[in-house]
C-alpha cells in the first residue's frame, strides 16, 4: 500500500458565532471554505485544482448554508467542475472522518492528492437546525439525557470529574493558547480573512477570537451551572459556539517526492467508535484503545496527543480512563490549547486538531514518533486517529 503524508494544513481563525459580536458575522462558511482552499494552493503552488482527485469535506449540520457544502462551497470558488467532492458527516469528528477517508483512498491507489476538510458556523447553522428524530430513537433513549450539555454533566457524576478540576482544566487551556497565540505558533496555519470587529471595523482576522487573556479559577467558580443545579458544567467549562473552517493538503509519498515537497508526518490509522449517545463524550476512549490494540502501540508510545475539548469533564474522563493523564496542566495534551479556549466549530475540529498536531510535531514535538488526534461527537460518534513522524 501507499504511504500517506500531510503536505499542508490551514485553517481560518476560530471565531465567535454570535450575530453581532462574531467577527465573521457577515462572513458565509463557504467563504472560509474558499479561502482555505485557496491558501493551500497559493503555499503550494507546484500543485494546481485541477490535479486533486476529490475533496472530502466535514460538517456536523449539512442543511442551510451548509447544505451540500463540499461541493457548493468548491464550485463557488471557482475551482474545476472536474474534481469530485463529497461531504462528510459523523458529527463532531466529521473534519477527521474527511481526513481519514482521503487517507485511505491515497493508500489504496485510487488517487494521490487530496483535501480534507472542515467546517460549521454554529451561528448561520445552529445545532439541530431542521432536524427531525425518528420515532423509534425516542423510544429507545430519553430525549432530555441527549443535549450536549446534559451528556456532559452525566460523564461527570459517572466518572467522578469535579467541578474544580474542570475548571482547572478551563484555565489551563486558556493559558496555553494564549502564550501559543503570542509566540506566534498559530501563524503557519491561519489563513487572514476579512472579517468586523463589534463596532463594524473590517480586519483581516488572524488570531482567535474565544481565547480568555484574563481567565480566573475565582470568576469561573461563582458561574452558574444551568444543567444540573449545583453541577460540574458551566460556560467556563464548556466549548463555546464557533465558526470556522480548516483544510488539510494530503498526498501520497510517492507524489509528494516527485514534485519536490516537504512533509513531516504519515496516516498511520484511524478507528471510528461508537457509544451510548447520553455520554457522547466518552466516545475517544473507546476509539483510542480500538486505535492502540490494532497498531500494538500504548499510551506510553504517543509523544503527543490532541484531544478536542467538548466539555471539561468529558476531556478529563477521557484522559484519566486511558491513563494519559490526570489533571491540568498536561505536558503533551493540547499544548498549544484545546477547544475550551480556542472554540469548537463541531465539523471543523476534527480537520483543526490535525492541522495543529502537524505543527506541533514539526516544532515543539519535532523528536516525537506518533501523535494521536481524537474527539468526541453528538449522538456517540467518536474518532482517534494516529500520525507518525516521517523519516527520511
Amino acid at each position: 500500500m501507499k504511504e500517506c503524508v500531510v503536505v499542508d494544513g490551514v485553517r481560518s481563525a476560530n471565531v465567535r458565532a454570535h450575530k453581532e459580536k462574531g467577527w465573521f458575522r457577515n462572513v458565509r462558511p463557504d467563504h472560509m471554505l474558499i479561502k482555505v482552499y485557496e491558501s493551500l494552493f497559493a503555499r503550494n503552488p507546484k500543485v494546481k485544482p485541477e490535479d486533486v482527485e476529490a475533496v472530502f469535506c466535514g460538517s456536523a449540520n449539512q442543511a442551510g448554508m451548509q447544505n451540500d457544502i463540499a461541493r457548493l462551497a468548491w464550485l463557488a470558488g471557482g475551482f474545476p467542475e472536474s474534481v469530485a467532492t463529497n461531504g462528510v458527516n459523523q458529527q463532531c469528528p466529521s473534519g477527521m472522518a474527511a481526513a481519514e477517508h482521503a487517507a485511505r483512498a491515497i493508500m489504496c491507489g485510487e488517487g494521490d492528492i487530496y483535501i480534507a476538510s472542515g467546517v460549521e458556523d454554529m451561528e448561520k447553522v445552529p445545532m439541530g437546525f431542521a432536524m427531525d428524530f425518528p420515532p423509534k430513537f425516542m423510544e429507545r433513549y430519553n430525549l432530555a439525557e441527549i443535549p450536549m450539555g446534559n451528556t456532559a454533566e452525566k460523564v461527570a457524576e459517572l466518572w467522578k470529574v469535579n467541578r474544580k478540576d474542570a475548571e482547572t482544566m478551563a484555565y489551563w487551556s486558556n493559558k496555553k493558547a494564549a502564550a501559543a497565540r503570542d509566540a506566534g505558533k498559530f501563524a503557519n496555519e491561519i489563513v487572514p480573512i476579512e472579517g468586523e470587529k463589534e463596532d463594524g471595523t473590517k480586519f483581516m482576522v488572524n488570531v482567535d477570537q474565544w481565547i480568555r487573556d484574563n481567565v480566573s479559577i475565582e470568576e469561573m467558580a461563582t458561574m452558574k451551572t444551568p444543567f444540573k443545579e449545583g453541577g460540574v458544567v458551566s460556560a467556563a467549562v464548556s466549548s463555546p459556539l464557533t465558526a470556522g473552517a480548516a483544510a488539510l493538503l494530503l498526498m501520497s509519498r510517492d507524489k509528494a517526492d516527485e514534485l519536490g515537497l516537504t512533509y513531516h508526518i504519515k496516516y498511520a490509522g484511524g478507528v471510528m467508535a461508537g457509544c451510548d449517545p447520553t455520554v457522547m463524550g466518552i466516545g475517544p476512549i473507546y476509539a483510542a484503545q480500538k486505535l492502540l490494540k490494532r497498531t500494538g502501540l500504548t499510551v506510553k508510545d504517543i509523544g503527543v496527543w490532541e484531544l478536542n475539548e467538548a466539555f471539561g469533564s468529558q476531556a478529563l474522563a477521557c484522559l484519566r480512563e486511558l491513563g494519559i493523564a490526570e489533571n491540568a496542566p498536561f505536558e503533551n495534551v493540547n499544548v498549544w490549547g484545546g477547544a475550551l479556549a480556542l472554540g469548537h466549530p463541531l465539523g471543523e475540529s476534527g480537520a483543526r486538531i490535525i492541522v495543529t498536531l502537524n505543527n506541533i510535531m514539526k516544532t515543539d514535538f519535532k523528536h516525537a514518533k506518533y501523535g494521536v488526534a481524537m474527539l468526541c461527537g453528538g449522538f456517540g460518534n467518536a474518532n482517534a486517529s494516529l500520525w507518525q513522524r516521517v523519516d527520511k
